[in-house]
């Protein structure tokens, strides 16, 4: 039997490449508003973070976010983003 290939992505902000399972995914969607796609398969420009608390934190103080999708990130995302993390 064929083992099934394992998708790996990088974390914006180590660069890390590791499985989808151990990111999340924010997008920012055709109408210009962000949302944490938790299905992995919305439509839009995507940007992969770490399940860290501290990379989350890193994201926000560095704005990498706001420069790979373009658009201004609200601090109800990083919010929930660490709210997701701490489950």
């Amino acid at each position: 039997m064929k083992t099934r290939k394992i998708p790996m992505r990088s974390c914006v902000v180590t660069r890390e490449k590791l499985p989808k399972q151990e990111l999340i995914r924010i997008v920012r969607t055709p109408d210009n508003t962000v949302i944490i796609d938790e299905s992995g398969k919305c439509n839009g420009r995507g940007a992969y973070l770490k399940k860290d608390i501290e990379v989350i934190k890193k994201a926000k103080k560095s704005k990498v976010l706001n420069r790979i999708l373009e658009v201004e990130i609200p601090d109800s995302i990083y919010e929930e983003l660490l709210e997701k993390i701490n489950k």
